[in-house]
């Protein structure tokens, strides 16, 4: 069945990367404007029966009409392969996403506050060591204990990683779990927890609003540095 949200998009994304004005588009020199052939449905059959789950439907056909991956929000979508007979998504940070948990809830909420707040309130302060060697071996010790919190695989089961802005900052697809299907956040690099992204009226962004509103706007930034403006 074709999903009419996707009714053009590998065109509009052709038209974007053949205009001088595509390449000002934040993210464009990471995916070029390509987009990766779509799956085909055995392939898209064969990719859930390894994870062993079923994914949201505006992902799935999005795979097979749109394409694996490719041209996206920010530096792009990370693509769906299969390496050496596994499937798997591509891309910088990736690997964090655990595959074989993604049939787990992914969990709401994140570490306890009241341990975050005990955490923070123990980071070192450089005035409190002689040795600056000193300071460093406590920073790296508390980097190490704060990661093993914040990075704890347990907190991004049911989600894969599908893009990344640089720096570090990345944003992940709930495949399971009430939060099905909607795109999170990930700034725990700046210390910070993940969290849904929200369209203007507070409701949580499902993977085809994520994608087609980026879109929207790169046409509009486009447009817009064609006419000078």
């Amino acid at each position: 069945m074709v999903d009419q949200r996707w009714a053009g998009v590998r065109e509009r994304v052709a038209a974007l990367g053949a205009l001088p004005a595509g390449s000002e588009v934040f993210g464009s020199h990471g995916h070029h404007w390509t987009l990766e052939e779509p799956l085909t449905e055995d392939e898209l059959t064969e990719l859930e029966t390894q994870l062993g789950v079923s994914l949201p439907a505006e992902y799935r056909t999005f795979l097979t009409q749109v394409g694996a991956g490719g041209a996206g929000p920010a530096y792009g979508l990370f693509p769906a392969r299969r390496v050496r007979g596994r499937w798997r998504w591509e891309g910088d940070g990736a690997d964090l996403a655990d595959l074989s948990t993604l049939a787990q809830l992914f969990p709401e909420k994140g570490p306890d506050p009241e341990l975050l707040d005990a955490l923070t309130a123990e980071r070192p302060e450089e005035e409190d060591f002689d040795e600056i060697e000193d300071f460093d071996d406590a920073v790296e010790a508390w980097d190490e204990r704060w990661e093993a919190v914040m990075f704890a695989p347990a907190r991004t089961a049911g989600a894969i990683v599908i893009c990344h802005l640089g720096c570090a900052l990345r944003e992940w697809l709930v495949i399971s779990g009430p939060h099905r299907g909607t795109v999170w956040s990930d700034p725990r690099v700046d210390d910070a927890d993940l969290e849904p992204l929200l369209d203007t009226e507070g409701r949580p962004v499902t993977f085809a609003r994520w994608y087609t509103d980026w879109l929207d706007k790169a046409e509009r930034a486009a447009r817009q540095q064609v006419a000078g403006v």
